[in-house]
């Protein structure tokens, strides 16, 4: 888990902005979702092609809102990254981001029916839980997922942003919410990425423009029925 502080100059800048630090006082339970973003085994596994080794270390606190979220009846959603064999469903990130003799093996990856592509078994899901893909960082740009009509449908308006990596597709998904008008926490301990640098960048992101970062333990006191 990522041991790092958000600067106090960010926060000193983010008090003379908006005159407090903390964006909610409260979250109301019946319109919030937990969002774990790609906790699959190609991300969390060792040794795996896309291998975030933080992820890991985040299992047992996601695994435990979880279970306090379902509790409080707020859907615990999974949003699993799936492209297409050959990945010519996102042809500028497979051909340019990722070298060729890579390619093949990192679109294979991420394929339905992979492996690799199924979320890490240590992740307690339940069966009343919801799983969606998505084949863009951000869940929430038109064509990348069902996840926006899933929570329209459901009169969520708070997500809950969890998962890998930080400064990627959740970072992507927070950004995209605020900017459809979600209310979006962060949970930083909730949350991996490659470096604390990058993690950090994300966290300081969100909360001056995106919206609020909490742990998972200040989320959820929160929450209201």
């Amino acid at each position: 888990m990522h041991e790092v502080a958000i600067r106090a100059e960010i926060i000193e800048r983010v008090l003379a902005r908006r005159g407090r630090l903390h964006l909610y006082e409260r979250l109301d339970a019946k319109r919030t979702a937990l969002v774990v973003i790609d906790m699959q085994n190609a991300f969390v596994a060792p040794g795996a092609p896309i291998e975030v080794p933080g992820a890991r270390a985040i299992v047992p606190a996601i695994n435990r809102l979880a279970g306090e979220l379902r509790q409080c009846d707020v859907p615990v959603i999974w949003v699993l990254h799936q492209n297409a064999a050959d990945g010519r469903d996102w042809e500028r990130f497979f051909g340019c981001f990722v070298a060729p003799e890579n390619r093949t093996r990192a679109a294979r990856a991420l394929a339905a029916g992979s492996e690799l592509q199924r979320l890490w078994p240590e992740l307690d899901a339940q069966a009343g839980d919801i799983v969606v893909t998505k084949n863009r960082y951000s869940a929430l740009i038109p064509g990348a997922s069902s996840l926006g009509e899933l929570l329209r449908d459901k009169g969520i308006d708070t997500l809950l942003i969890a998962g890998t990596k930080t400064n990627v597709c959740c970072e992507c998904t927070a950004r995209d919410a605020m900017m459809l008008d979600y209310k979006v926490v962060l949970l930083c301990d909730c949350t991996a990425a490659l470096s604390d640098d990058e993690h950090l960048a994300t966290l300081e992101n969100v909360l001056q423009q995106f919206g609020d970062v909490m742990t998972a333990d200040d989320a959820l006191a929160l929450l209201t029925p």
